[in-house]
């Protein structure tokens, strides 16, 4: 029996004004079925960052864990791009 991977996304930190937490837009594109056209959707998750390192419009990799709190399920893995500026 295998283990099962923790699922991640990949988004950007749109909000990083509380104590260890961020939180992240990841986009999904996907075809209309009906019409084809690609369509954007975004949603947001918020994610433990343990060290405050994460900034605003910087690229994240999010991994899923434990329920850390009633809305935190996602935890910071790294961060793939500092945002400029």
């Amino acid at each position: 029996m295998t283990k099962k991977t923790r699922s991640t996304k990949v988004g950007r930190v749109v909000s990083d004004g509380m104590e260890k937490s961020v939180v992240v837009a990841v986009d999904r594109l996907f075809r209309h079925p009906f019409y084809g056209k690609t369509i954007r959707r975004t949603r947001k998750f918020m994610a433990h960052d343990e060290e405050n390192a994460c900034q605003v419009g910087d690229k994240v990799k999010l991994e899923e864990t434990r329920p850390l709190s009633k809305r935190k399920h996602w935890v910071v893995a790294e961060i793939l791009e500092k945002a400029k500026g």
